[in-house]
């Protein structure tokens, strides 16, 4: 065995180019995301703006952007001979005033959801989100209704942060509208950037209302759902298509998923899928193009559907109505030949000045991850992906929050723009409250591991912030510093209410953390921010996390009754140390301090 001296294996092991840093601080020794950084190119982020290295065979991106499918009557000013990407270089008609973000985008404004953007997303300036979207790489779903009620504008786009999205919607067997307000609150504590309401029972033009109404976040829709209310999907017209459009979007609907992508001609190669069509528009549609014999209505009706939408600056979320249903049927041609035409779809879209952002798949084996988020990067022109999961296998209902965040994670870092949150409840039941919080929880961890990787600037400053309390010991500041503090603590305290300077899983004599920082010449842990003085009993659990650990079956009730009960003078510390701090010579003593029987308190007395 050859023995290397440590020069020897640094120029042995290169590291891959270095995109940006994820810490604002530079902080450890991590050297840094392995992700593109952003081009150099004038007033834009670029192309290849926090992208993954791209696997050999993958499609190259687009050489086109939204500045190559302008509308017909706006020209190219004397003296112009490339208009990419050049406010200046367009001329629009005489009057025309812009009311889309696309549009105001195209003549250089900067506007105040632009503004807005901006202090939420502190890496990129309001220029560059308004050129980003002037090249249709990014979007502000912001209908001009909702903007008058309590919509907080936010962006979604390669170049700003990974976004979530929640669904959620009464259906004929459950909920309704006071539920899905209930549940919409709770995805916005848990971080849903937006929320889909996907009402099917119900009285749904109440229920959207009531959303919009209440949200912070933009509200997405799928219309054909309110469309076939009381008829059958073979009676639906033209005339109740664009009605249903111009009645949600003068309610405030933010963005519309419209299936427009699926061809007559695309139907015949759903025969050989074990699943066929798993879109509920999808499946809709198809039925009506078979019943009529005709093209799909929302694929002949698409520039009078952008008409509609661009009055209230409704944004596009391009149906994925051939999105696999399992890993056996993706990146099938039926799903490829859809996204050609999603492709097609958002450059007539760019042309009517409506913003664009298309839907992506479904189930999708962890090894073709890169390659659908790549082709979709080619042919829809850099576009926004909106991505369900992608699940990376079909065995594990029940917990397909997990299996698809695992795909979001990868879809995340090659090139979604943002992923719709699947819940344990999916393919089982319509999800409840505590549904909404494991699919949010799993789906913030994805787009946040993916932020990192990609190396947006200041993105792993709170990991970064944790890591320290971690080093120190400091249990307030690793809880304060976590997502969800409630569970952590509570899982915490399950094992050792007190908060000791050496971790309950370890104890004291083989605690690592706590070993590192007695070694000096490691300084670990030893910053004053993050330093604590002594050893303290945890107050008692609130409610909510009593209810944490009664939802894990693994404590009895009196078990989860004696941590919730407990209190510093039960414990007997006052303000000296606890008896299982460091100084503690006798670990069997600390074990005994943190499995003693604690009297329990009636907390019935007055």
């Amino acid at each position: 065995m050859t023995n290397l001296s440590t020069n020897e294996s640094a120029e042995l092991y290169q590291l891959p180019p270095l995109g940006n840093n994820p810490s604002s601080q530079s902080s450890g020794t991590n050297p840094g995301s392995f992700a593109n950084a952003p081009a150099i190119l004038p007033g834009t982020a670029g192309a290849k703006t926090y992208s993954s290295p791209d696997t050999q065979g993958m499609p190259a991106p687009s050489d086109k952007t939204a500045w190559d499918f302008m509308p017909d009557d706006w020209t190219l000013r004397p003296g112009y001979e490339s208009a990419y990407e050049q406010a200046e270089a367009w001329q629009p008609p005489e009057g025309f005033e812009p009311v889309t973000q696309l549009e105001s985008a195209r003549l250089g404004i900067v506007t105040e959801e632009m503004q807005r953007v901006a202090e939420r997303e502190p890496h990129l300036t309001a220029e560059q989100i308004r050129d980003e979207i002037a090249a249709g790489r990014l979007i502000i779903p912001a209908n001009k209704m909702h903007l008058g009620y309590q919509l907080d504008p936010m962006a979604i786009g390669r170049a700003s942060k990974t976004k979530v999205n929640a669904n959620m919607g009464a259906s004929p067997v459950s909920s309704g509208t006071d539920d899905e307000i209930e549940k919409l609150r709770w995805a916005e504590h848990w971080g849903a950037d937006t929320v889909m309401d996907l009402s099917t029972g119900g009285n749904l033009d109440e229920c959207r209302e009531a959303i919009i109404q209440n949200s912070t976040v933009p509200i997405g829709t799928v219309p054909i759902y309110s469309m076939i209310i009381g008829r059958r999907i073979e009676d639906l017209d033209e005339e109740t298509i664009l009605s249903a459009l111009e009645h949600q979007a003068k309610q405030g609907v933010d963005y519309f998923t419209i299936h427009a992508g699926v061809l007559r001609e695309h139907l015949a190669y759903v025969s050989r899928r074990l699943i066929g069509i798993v879109s509920r528009g999808g499946s809709l549609l198809a039925k009506w193009m078979i019943h009529h014999s005709r093209q799909n209505p929302m694929f002949e009706l698409w520039e009078q559907i952008c008409d509609v939408m661009r009055e209230y600056d409704v944004s596009f979320s391009i149906g994925d109505g051939l999105r696999p249903g399992g890993l056996a049927d993706a990146t099938d041609r039926a799903q490829l030949a859809e996204l050609c035409t999603l492709g097609e779809l958002t450059e007539r879209a760019w042309r009517k000045g409506v913003q664009v952002m298309v839907e992506g798949p479904g189930h999708v084996p962890f090894d073709q991850i890169e390659y659908n988020m790549k082709l979709q990067r080619t042919l829809c022109h850099g576009a926004p992906f909106y991505v369900l999961g992608p699940l990376v296998t079909d065995i594990f209902p029940g917990y397909d929050h997990i299996t698809s965040c695992i795909g979001a994670t990868a879809a995340g870092y090659h090139g979604a723009s943002m992923l719709c949150y699947v819940t344990p409840k999916e393919h089982l039941g319509l999800p409840k409250k505590d549904d909404v919080k494991q699919g949010c929880i799993a789906y913030k961890i994805a787009a946040h591991a993916a932020d990192v990787a990609l190396g947006i600037p200041g993105s792993r400053d709170r990991d970064d912030e944790l890591t320290k309390a971690r080093a120190a010991l400091n249990w307030e500041k690793h809880f304060e510093l976590s997502f969800d503090p409630d569970t952590a603590r509570a899982l915490h305290d399950e094992d050792l209410d007190v908060d000791t300077d050496f971790c309950a899983m370890c104890g004291h004599d083989w605690c690592s953390v706590r070993i590192s920082k007695e070694i000096v010449e490691f300084a670990s842990g030893k910053e004053a921010e993050f330093s604590w003085d002594r050893a303290k009993v945890s107050a008692a659990l609130t409610d909510d996390q009593q209810r944490i650990l009664e939802q894990r079956g693994v404590l009895s009730p009196d078990e989860v009754h004696r941590l919730a009960s407990k209190t510093k003078n039960v414990m007997g510390a006052g303000d000296s140390k606890a008896a299982c701090h460091s100084d503690v010579t006798d670990s069997d003593q600390a074990q005994k301090l943190q499995e003693m029987e604690l009297v329990e308190l009636d907390v019935r007395q007055p």
